[in-house]
């Protein structure tokens, strides 16, 4: 266990439990610990505030991170045309590509990923060359439902979050520093 056995891999969080992005923030302090640069692009995301956003501004310098997403895609008040979200998600793509070619960053999260892939905001081939773009002693964490068979088999990790249980069955609501 050392430097010398650094690998680039490739991690994805799914599944249809709480803890996606959480898990990934996770990594990104552990990270921190070393003293590493990270870069997290949020997809889909964008319009609500959440208390992560800043707990991020809080782990400046080491994380810089983008919400590029215009909000939930067909859900929750959007009234937002689809293109406006496909556009948003070719920016964060372009976005991505920058910031992995910058060999800045040693490790790139790219949170709900998996959502927008799903939602057709972002095609397998965007995807696929985001991930062959990451350098030698780089790190990519992919977040999100709905992981693609193609990219579970690609990653090096693949962990997915099951719900067994959540408040909501009970009628509690989302709750601030909790789960926003």
């Amino acid at each position: 266990m050392g430097e010398d056995q650094q690998k680039s891999l490739l991690v994805v969080y799914t599944g249809d439990g709480k803890g996606k992005t959480t898990a990934a923030l996770g990594m990104c302090v552990r990270a921190i610990g070393y003293k590493w640069d990270i870069c997290l692009i949020q997809f889909v995301k964008g319009s609500w505030k959440y208390g992560e956003l800043k707990g991020l501004k809080a782990l400046e310098p080491y994380v810089e991170s983008h919400v590029i997403g215009e909000g939930f895609v067909g859900i929750v008040d959007d009234t937002k045309d689809f293109e406006v979200h496909r556009e948003a998600a070719r920016k964060g793509v372009e976005l991505a590509r920058e910031k992995i070619a910058s060999g800045k960053y040693r490790l790139i999260i790219l949170d709900e990923l998996n959502v927008a892939m799903d939602l057709g905001l972002v095609t397998r081939e965007e995807a696929e060359s985001l991930i062959s773009a990451v350098g030698e002693r780089q790190h990519m964490v992919i977040t999100g439902r709905g992981a693609p068979q193609w990219l579970q088999e690609r990653a090096d990790l693949v962990t997915e979050m099951r719900e067994v249980k959540h408040p909501y069955q009970k009628g509690i609501l989302a709750q601030k520093g909790i789960d926003w």
